[in-house]
Order: C-alpha cells, then sequence, then structure tokens
C-alpha cells in the first residue's frame, strides 16, 4: 500500500524523482539540463524544503521561488506548454509514490503554482 506524503524524507524522494523523470523528458530536460544547467545537488534541498513548506507546514523555505524562473525565462520563454508538462510530470510521480490528501494538494499546488508563474512570465514579456 502507497502511504501518504508525511515527512521531509517524502518530500525529497518525490523531488529527486520528479527531476530524474523530468532530466529525461524531452521537452523539460533540455531546459533543466542544457540551459538552467540545474546542479541537483545544490537544488534538491532548496526544493525539499519548499515543498516541505508548503505541504508540511515546516517553514524551512525562506526564499523566492519566482526570480529564478523570471531568470531562466529571459533565456528560453517558459511557456504554459512547458508548466503544463512540469505539472503533468509531477502529478505522474506524485501518483506513483504517495496517495492521500497530503498527495493530492501537492498536485492542486503543483497546478496553482505552475499558472501563477506562467502567467506572470507572460505579462512580463508583453
Amino acid at each position: 500500500m502507497i502511504g501518504d506524503i508525511a515527512t521531509r524524507e517524502d518530500c525529497e524522494r518525490l523531488v529527486r524523482a520528479f527531476y530524474e523523470r523530468a532530466f529525461q523528458d524531452d521537452r523539460l530536460g533540455p531546459v533543466f539540463v542544457d540551459i538552467a544547467r540545474l546542479d541537483l545537488d545544490a537544488h534538491v534541498p532548496r526544493i525539499t524544503s519548499f515543498w516541505e513548506t508548503v505541504l508540511l507546514g515546516a517553514r524551512s523555505y525562506g526564499g523566492g521561488a519566482f526570480v529564478p524562473h523570471y531568470e531562466l525565462d529571459q533565456q528560453v520563454p517558459l511557456t504554459s506548454e512547458l508548466f503544463n508538462r512540469w505539472v503533468a510530470l509531477w502529478t505522474m510521480t506524485v501518483d506513483q509514490m504517495f496517495a492521500g490528501p497530503v498527495a493530492d494538494d501537492a498536485k492542486r499546488r503543483a497546478e496553482l503554482v505552475a499558472g501563477a508563474f506562467a502567467k506572470r512570465l507572460a505579462e512580463l514579456r508583453s
């Protein structure tokens, strides 16, 4: 039986599994690997803290998530299509690893963040 997201370790396992999938994705992989040159060893603890804060109320994340996306958008437009793909891969990863109200919240929050970022970036581009 699959359990729900309950600990920082669960958040980290989810984040690592997501990025493993995203790095291999035809659409997201080049953005993460070739353009952002994302250093997972540096990024995973930070994004784990983001999700731990959002989902578990840990208050371990202290940075703004939008600015790095804005800076990346200057190099390659982060379109709604890319955000939708991100949400699809995130949802697939959550569903394969977890089930329960926190897992459902993880999927809902990803949709909200992606939608807000896509909208804000599009506005800044116009």
